[in-house]
């Protein structure tokens, strides 16, 4: 294959063996090709890239809540690097008074927040393994990671302590200290008190390191920092073992790649943090920040007031998942759908002009400038008016979203796996990636014109394996070093990377044809009357139904403009708006020239999004595709009998 633009081939096909398809080429970014910049020299831990911080700007804002007044969320209150950095010496003497010692597992169960990331710099202190719990896990989940990882203490949302409460005694022979980051009930203390758990508020257990000095333990690279449990789409979660190498090298990775477009990280950066610390995107990007000095402001932990965070805090890096892109990419269209004809086309005639420029190379800045300030100003006040990075992770972000907020939101908008639009750009600097073949779905890692497949990647900064699960390591991990990601890639021509599958999301229908459905579901997301939607499909049918979540503005004002009466759960119960919205996902599948048996010909709306708490979605947000099953199973046989 002839050299790409942006990666260099450093190894040629070869057999995968153990019986294994055939694996393409072994390629890695250009920027690595004369040598890749390694993290700074003294840099062994996730603890020294705070610790430095600390000493090179210790009246830098570090990170900053909301002041809830007459329960309004106000101004952020911030803390110091240096005063955060206290605090973390004083938690961490308050843990070693608890006798946990280096290498024992801390669980932090809870939203993302001030304390939640003081906990965490305690553990990279003192060498712990920090053990996020999923914020929406319940108390089957917890107590088996709780026994499984063998925690002996655990910080926590007041929130949390009922759940946690549950598991006991079952959880009573590894945990030892339970603290709470609020308030704590007489009959909490006296439940924990029953079972002989210490049980401590914040101020209380800070309280038991007062005058305590311990020494800092040495730390290595190869010593494991966190173990992160999978929020599992079946059977138990499992912990994924992660190194402090692992993220030093991903961040040098990250800010290598970022310098090579001048958008490196800065101590004058703000960070909006509310996607889950529990997942790796989340907490490496903290890390990040940390190691530049930079600021972290936190959400008040409400999704639907997450815009409001946004206007306050006015970050300049907003990291998403693709839901949440897609979401305010649908708020805007429909914003300036109905914003009146002449507003309308001027927007679009500001939206070609800006497109067109910079697809002819020019940088977003200096594409339209005027119609920035004219008509793109006000996107970008919307969402406070500082943003000049947006990254999106965990999934692929479809390419008319990507396009849209890349012209609009005058901001860099790259994926990461970090950018050219459509894909998640050409490998990060650290790590070697190749495609292995996939027979069952049609994929050919080898083939002259699109080379497809699973996408493989291997470097230091995969995790080291699952944590009491070697059988588990080796089915994803061959002794290469080789980690099937399970997601299926397409080399494009000038060496970037696009997802365009999933290995095991794929259908296959009664007539033989095979479905990728995460495709399909990105291309049906972008109709804006539809804010999600899980597409089914089964070898016994031989087309597709779906069950999506409409947008309730977008319905309610076809309800009224087509004289259907009643609240939004009877207009989604109702007939003709399934008709509505069915035409709209047809309209897009034609746009797309989907192929007929790619067409969605029932849907049933429910008024209710899909949520954690039902089990729909992974707390990143993923489709538990069992569970969507499971749980409309009913649903999908009354809308197949209907069709047929």
């Amino acid at each position: 294959m002839a050299q790409k633009r942006f990666v260099v081939e450093v190894e040629e096909a070869k057999e995968a063996g153990g019986g294994r398809p055939l694996m393409g080429p072994v390629y890695r970014n250009v920027l690595a090709k004369d040598g890749f910049r390694p993290p700074a020299i003294g840099i062994e831990s996730c603890w020294d890239m705070f610790r430095v911080s600390a000493e090179k700007y210790p009246e830098n804002q570090m990170l900053g809540q909301r002041e809830i007044v007459k329960g309004e969320a106000g101004k952020y209150a911030w803390l110091t690097y240096k005063q955060v950095y206290d605090m973390v010496l004083q938690v961490g003497a308050s843990i070693r008074v608890r006798g946990a010692h280096q290498g024992a597992r801390c669980g932090i169960y809870g939203p993302n927040c001030t304390k939640w990331v003081i906990s965490m710099q305690a553990c990279n202190a003192y060498g712990l393994y920090c053990v996020p719990l999923y914020d929406t896990l319940g108390s089957g989940a917890v107590e088996y990671i709780i026994c499984h990882a063998e925690i002996s203490i655990v910080f926590a949302d007041e929130t949390k302590l009922p759940e946690l409460l549950k598991t006991l005694p079952s959880v009573s022979k590894h945990l030892k200290t339970l603290v709470s980051f609020g308030k704590i009930t007489s009959e909490q203390k006296a439940i924990a008190h029953s079972f002989a758990l210490p049980l401590f508020s914040w101020d209380e257990f800070l309280l038991l390191g007062i005058g305590k000095e311990f020494e800092l333990p040495a730390k290595k690279k190869s010593d494991v920092c966190t173990i992160m449990y999978t929020s599992g789409t079946t059977g138990d979660p499992k912990g994924v073992m992660i190194t402090n190498e692992s993220i030093i090298w991903l961040i040098s990775g990250v800010n290598h790649h970022l310098g090579s477009i001048n958008a490196e990280f800065t101590e004058k950066d703000v960070y909006l943090s509310y996607l889950p610390l529990a997942h790796i995107f989340d907490r490496v990007m903290e890390e990040q920040i940390i190691f530049s000095g930079a600021s972290i402001g936190f959400w008040q932990g409400n999704i639907k007031l997450l815009m409001n965070d946004v206007k306050e805090l006015k970050p300049s890096i907003f990291c998403a998942v693709p839901r949440v892109l897609d979401k305010i990419y649908s708020g805007l269209v429909e914003k300036i759908s109905s914003g009146g004809l002449i507003k309308k086309s001027l927007f679009n005639i500001a939206y070609s002009y800006k497109l067109e420029n910079m697809r002819r190379g020019y940088k977003h800045g200096a594409a339209a400038p005027i119609f920035d300030k004219i008509v793109f100003s006000k996107v970008k006040e919307g969402l406070g008016g500082n943003m000049r990075l947006i990254l999106s992770g965990a999934a692929p972000l479809s390419t008319a979203v990507e396009t849209f907020l890349r012209v609009v939101t005058c901001a860099d908008v790259l994926q990461g796996y970090v950018a050219m639009i459509g894909t998640v750009g050409p490998p990060l600097p650290s790590i070697d990636v190749c495609l292995e073949s996939v027979p069952d779905m049609g994929y050919d890692a080898l083939a002259a014109a699109t080379p497809r497949g699973e996408i493989c990647i291997r470097g230091r900064t995969l995790f080291s394996g699952y944590y009491k699960r070697q059988d588990l390591t080796q089915e994803v991990m061959n002794h290469d070093g080789w980690f099937h990601t399970g997601d299926i890639g397409e080399w494009q021509p000038d060496g970037s990377m696009k997802i365009i599958d999933r290995k095991k999301n794929i259908f296959k229908l009664s007539q033989g044809e095979y479905v990728s459905v995460e495709n399909l579901e990105n291309i049906y997301s972008l109709v804006s009357g539809i804010d999600a939607i899980c597409i089914h499909g089964n070898s016994y049918e031989s087309f597709l139904v779906a069950v999506a979540n409409p947008n309730k503005e977008v319905l309610e004002s076809w309800a009224h403009q087509n004289g259907v009466a009643g609240d939004f759960s009877t207009i989604c119960d109702n007939p003709l708006a399934k008709a509505y919205l069915l035409g709209e996902l047809t309209k897009i599948a034609k746009q797309n020239k989907l192929k007929g048996f790619e067409m969605i010909k029932a849907v049933h709306l429910d008024p209710v999004p899909f949520d954690m708490e039902r089990g729909l979605l992974t707390p990143t947000f993923k489709k538990k595709r069992g569970q969507f099953l499971k749980y409309y199973q009913n649903v999908i046989d009354e809308m197949y009998t209907r069709a047929r």
